[in-house]
Parts: C-alpha cells; structure tokens; sequence
C-alpha cells in the first residue's frame, strides 16, 4: 500500500520554538525519509517514527532537498546507524551534501558575519559553529529535474533552485501532493518564500515558487508550515 506520512518535530533554536515536517513515503518495497532535521535529531527522527508505526530500522533511502543543517543534519549519524540506507540527492546538491565542496550555506554565513553589528556577533559565530557541526555523507544516487523515481506510485523529481542552486522538491503522483522542502514554506497559511533572507539567488527562488504553485497540486507539504490544501 502506499502512503505519505508527515512528521511533525519540534526544535528549540536560538532560543525560538521551531517545528519541521520531515515525510516519510512507504510502498511495498520502499521507505523514504524526505530531509532528517538537525545535527543531534536522530533520536527524535527515530521517536517520530516510532510514532507513526514506522522504524528508522527498515528505511530504504533518505532524500535530500538540499544541503541546509535543518534538512540534513542527523544524516550522518542516520547513515552509522543504519548503514543500508542509500542516500539521494540531487547533482546540483551532491557536492556539498557528500563534502567534495564546502556548504554554501556557510560560506554565506562567514560572510554576513564580518557584516553584523557587535550585538549580533555572538549570535553569527554561533549559527557558524553549528553549521561547521554538520557531517557530510557519500551519496548513493544523484537525480535532476523532471526524473521519476519509482517510489509510492510515482514521484518526479522538480528542480526549485533559489533557496540554494540544487534544490528540488518532490511530486507524488498518485496523491497530487507536492513536498516543497524550502522551495515554499507557510506562514499563517499562506505559502511563502522560506526565510527570503537567506536565499542564495532570491530571484530565482520566487520563480521555483511560481513554478510550484502552478503545478496544480491538490495538497503541499511545506517542511517549514506543514500540509496546505490550495
């Protein structure tokens, strides 16, 4: 049978209650765990399966959105545990999920500190620290645009660069739902750019955001807002 399950995880982050929906696709022959939450979260990845009925034990692949620390940052301590799980990507994101190049994100952060006022400087040198915390991981299959992946009766793969240049989010054919990762988040129930601040092309994120929305998807999951029926 297969199925589309939504995790929802609570976070405490610089001092502010966030939650992230991480999903978990299940079919006869495949459980696939969309993006993992924090560096440290693999016991609450665990417990939000346990949860749901599942086990972090029988996961077949993790899907990578994308290479930021709230997406990918239990993955390695994931991969330790279960060491059959294959990791996928996509070939825009592979680089620096695997390590080969250093994470765009921090190399963004590194910047933008030089830039803070003294008030924020604790804070920057912080958010750096736990970017640098992030573990890389060998990836197992690197995907693109528009490829279909034989998971829960069809899922096509959607580049949604922006956020960063790799990105992409995922389309499940059988359920018309579409998982945005950071390509869309909701806020009070209107989709939005997630955190425009920190988009590494902010333009090309509004467009993968237009692209989405008219895919005519019957139901999103937003990583950063949860499920929204349009």
């Amino acid at each position: 049978m297969n199925q589309i399950t939504m995790l929802t995880i609570h976070a405490q982050f610089g001092g502010v209650q966030e939650t992230i929906h991480p999903v978990v696709l299940q079919d006869e022959l495949h459980l696939v765990l969309i993006d993992c939450g924090y560096v440290g979260f693999l016991s609450q990845i665990e417990q939000a399966l346990i949860e749901n009925g599942l086990s972090a034990a029988n996961l077949t692949h993790v899907y990578i959105t994308h290479q930021d620390h709230d997406h990918m940052g239990a993955l390695a301590d994931l991969k330790r545990k279960y060491p059959k799980i294959q990791i996928v990507t996509s070939g825009g994101e592979a680089p620096y999920i695997s390590g080969a190049e250093k994470s765009l994100r921090l190399i963004q952060a590194e910047a933008m500190q030089k830039k803070l006022p003294p008030e924020q400087q604790e804070f920057g040198r912080a958010f750096c620290a736990l970017l640098e915390r992030v573990q890389t991981v060998p990836v197992d299959v690197e995907v693109s645009d528009y490829e279909e992946l034989d998971w829960c009766g069809g899922c096509t793969v959607i580049a949604t660069p922006g956020h960063t240049p790799g990105h992409t989010s995922l389309y499940l054919k059988q359920f018309e739902t579409m998982i945005t990762g950071d390509a869309v988040a909701l806020e009070n129930g209107v989709p939005v750019i997630a955190n425009p601040q920190f988009a590494l092309d902010l333009a090309q994120a509004e467009k993968s955001m237009q692209k989405l929305l008219r895919y005519g998807a019957k139901e999103w999951i937003c990583y950063h807002g949860g499920r929204w029926i349009p």
